[in-house]
């Protein structure tokens, strides 16, 4: 038995068949990007007719290399916060804003005219970042008030694209919880925040817990997709951090550290305790898999800076090259320093600190590491705060798990077990759990990852974790 994942990504949509036993027996993809806006060529929308296409073809690829008719469920996980003003009939109003788009920066820093930033966050839960749904309906609201008027529904993207396959509205409730509309007590829309901003509490389709069905296939959209018969369920899932820190295998408060261009630390745990410190450095929280359960978390940039020091001081050289560098130097990287403050909205500038000669770019490379774990440090001290528990590991997934020398690092600046999952795609397949368990393979998402197994190796602390509690006090991260 098998269920298609409908996997839509900022830089990739795919298709992936799953089995019952979590292994993925077919797969496809086709790059991903945003379009410029007809106002202004520096705003970024999604074309979702096209990423519908794109998703259809890469299902009818990866379907053609197995038995289709054994297909039992649907799924789609996309990236939060997007979506759009539709029309009775599911059709668009205006194109998604992207959360790659400039323009709703300047409406987060005036939020405040229509409902005071500390009582929003306190409501919703939810962290300051300018690409949040809220910030976009206002953008609407004050541009486009019309388009507010005639809408039937605002539905986010995974919902749009199960629309088009179900002819059903509804909201993922993972994706709701991104929104900075929701109620973090109630776990649905917030009557307070939606009258601030004017906005009608009848635009957001029911909500749908991760799951449940949505809806069936239609005929066209089967045939669309390759699949020989209509009425196949199409499963709730959603907002893609959810599924991946739930197909790691994490259980109620374990830390995961999704590593990749950015750094996502989440922890399912029973409560979300954030105060105005909190949220001063980027804390947020979020809408669990299990309805029971709430994601605090912390977000910062932190692959993307090691990026940024490969194409500045090792341009041709790969990460092999790199690791033995930095694996040669020190802890401490010889008094050589970096500030990892590279986005425009930090209060401060990144700097390098402690260049003289004699010193490589390896003490570069290696200070980056160095600067990044201790961020790690200060915010899963934050997370445990927050979430009111206390870390015996960390489990860690994403591009950046396969450093093994940055992987080394955290488990000696932590001073605990380090756990990477085997799991290459933990988000389609902890969708895909949700997906069997929808369908009635299994009797809920939580036997559907015992079924699938999950295995990690384990990184100890080690003979560096002595020299990294002496370096302590003057390597943390503010």
């Amino acid at each position: 038995m098998l269920v298609l994942c409908l996997d839509c990504g900022a830089t990739n949509v795919r298709a992936m068949i799953v089995d019952d036993r979590g292994r993925i027996v077919g797969k496809a993809s086709q790059p991903n990007s945003t379009k410029p806006g007809d106002e202004n060529p520096g705003y970024h929308i999604w074309d979702a007719d096209r990423i519908l296409a794109q998703l259809s073809a890469c299902a009818r690829e990866a379907l053609a290399t197995v038995d289709a008719s054994q297909v039992k469920a649907v799924t789609i996980t996309t990236f939060g916060v997007d979506g759009a003003l539709v029309d009775e009939k599911g059709s668009l109003l205006y194109p998604v804003i992207s959360w790659k788009c400039p323009r709703t920066a300047e409406i987060m820093k005036r939020i405040g005219d229509y409902i005071p930033q500390d009582k929003l966050n306190a409501l919703s839960g939810v962290g300051e970042f300018a690409f949040n749904t809220i910030y976009k309906l206002v953008w609407l609201k004050e541009n486009r008030p019309e388009l507010l008027d005639r809408a039937h529904a605002w539905l986010f993207i995974s919902n749009i694209l199960a629309h088009r396959l179900t002819g059903v509205m509804a909201t993922d409730r993972t994706m709701a919880g991104t929104s900075q509309l929701t109620d973090l007590r109630t776990g649905n829309f917030s009557d307070e925040i939606l009258q601030a901003i004017g906005v009608r509490k009848e635009l957001f389709p029911p909500i749908v817990n991760a799951g449940k069905t949505i809806g069936a296939l239609t005929p066209e959209a089967a045939a669309n997709l390759g699949l020989p018969a209509s009425g196949i369920p199409v499963v709730s899932t959603g907002h893609d951090t959810q599924f991946a820190v739930f197909g790691s295998g994490a259980e109620k408060n374990q830390p995961v550290l999704s590593s990749g261009t950015w750094e996502i630390l989440m922890v399912r745990a029973e409560k979300a305790d954030l105060g105005a410190a909190d949220y001063a450095a980027g804390a947020t929280a979020e809408y669990d898999s299990d309805p029971a359960l709430l994601n605090p978390g912390l977000q910062w940039i932190a692959s993307g800076i090691i990026e940024w020091v490969k194409s500045t001081c090792y341009q041709g050289a790969n990460y092999d090259t790199m690791d033995e560098e930095a694996a040669a130097i020190a802890p401490g990287s010889d008094g050589v320093r970096l500030i990892p403050n590279f986005l425009p909205s930090d209060p401060m500038p990144g700097s390098i600190e402690g260049l003289i000669l004699g010193r490589t770019r390896g003490h570069i490379y290696r200070a980056a590491m160095e600067a990044l774990t201790y961020r790690l440090k200060t915010r899963l001290a934050r997370l445990e705060s927050v979430g009111g528990f206390k870390a015996a590991s960390l489990l860690l997934v994403g591009g950046g798990a396969r450093n093994k020398i940055w992987t080394q690092m955290r488990a000696d600046v932590l001073g605990m077990p380090i756990l990477v999952s085997k799991v290459s795609e933990s988000t389609v397949l902890g969708a895909s759990m949700f997906a069997f368990s929808g369908a009635g393979i299994y009797p809920s998402p939580e036997a559907a990852r015992t079924a699938f197994g999950i295995e990690y190796d384990t990184y100890l602390p080690g003979a560096q974790q002595a020299d990294y509690a002496t370096l302590a006090a003057s390597m943390h991260d503010a």
